[in-house]
C-alpha cells in the first residue's frame, strides 16, 4: 500500500484475531470481540475492506466494502459475519466448519481510474469495472492466484459484473485499479 500506512504484524495478527473471534463468538451466541482503536494508530483509518474464508484451497465466503466507511476494527467483525452468512455464491457457514477455516484480509487502498490493461500490474492492483449499473470487483490476489495477466483480469472483472470480457472498452464503462494490503492466519506477513 503507497497511500496510507501499512499494518504492522501486530495489528495484522490482531485483526485476524478479531475476525476469527466474532465468528467463534456467533457460533456461541455471545456478541462478537471487540478490539480497541488505540493498539494502532492505523486502526481508526477507515479503509475499504475485505474478508475471505477459505476451506482449504477452496473459496467459501469473501465479502467486503470498498468504500471507507469506518475504522477497520469496527468493520472487521461486520465483514467476517458476512462472509460466513451472506455470501450468495455458498450456504451459510456451520460451526462444525469453522475448525477447518482459514481467513484472509485485505484492506484497500484508494481507487484509481485506468484506461485499461497496460495500465495493470499483476500481483499489485485489483479491480473494479462498472457500466450500465453494473459493477464487478476482483482483488488483487485473484490474477495471481489463477494465473491471469493482464488482459485475462480485465475480462475476467467485466464477467465478474456480468458484462461481456470486452466491456471495459465501450464508452461509458469505467475501470479502476486498486491496491491491498493482504494478510491471511496461513501467512500474516504477506503483503500485496
Amino acid at each position: 500500500m503507497t497511500d496510507r500506512t501499512a499494518l504492522t504484524s501486530d495489528a495484522r495478527r490482531a485483526l485476524l484475531g478479531l475476525a476469527r473471534g466474532t465468528l467463534e463468538a456467533h457460533f456461541r451466541g455471545e456478541p462478537p470481540p471487540r478490539l480497541s482503536s488505540d493498539r494502532s494508530d492505523t486502526f481508526g483509518q477507515a479503509r475499504g475492506l475485505f474478508v475471505t474464508l477459505r476451506r482449504g484451497e477452496d473459496l467459501r465466503g469473501c465479502i467486503g466494502t470498498v468504500a471507507a466507511r469506518g475504522e477497520i476494527t469496527r468493520i472487521v467483525s461486520e465483514y467476517a459475519l458476512r462472509a460466513a452468512l451472506e455470501d450468495p455464491r455458498f450456504p451459510p457457514l456451520s460451526a462444525e466448519e469453522l475448525a477447518g477455516l482459514t481467513i484472509e484480509i485485505s484492506v484497500l487502498g484508494a481507487p484509481r481510474e485506468i484506461a485499461g490493461p497496460e495500465d495493470v500490474a499483476i500481483g499489485r492492483d485489483g479491480l473494479i469495472v462498472e457500466a450500465g449499473g453494473r459493477r464487478g470487483l476482483l482483488l488483487p490476489q485473484v490474477a495471481t492466484e489463477w494465473g491471469f495477466d493482464a488482459a485475462t483480469f480485465v475480462a475476467e472483472v467485466c464477467r465478474k459484473a456480468g458484462l461481456p470480457p470486452d466491456a471495459w472498452r465501450a464508452e461509458g464503462t469505467r475501470l479502476w485499479a486498486f491496491g491491498a494490503e493482504v494478510f491471511g492466519e496461513d501467512d500474516a506477513d504477506r503483503a500485496s
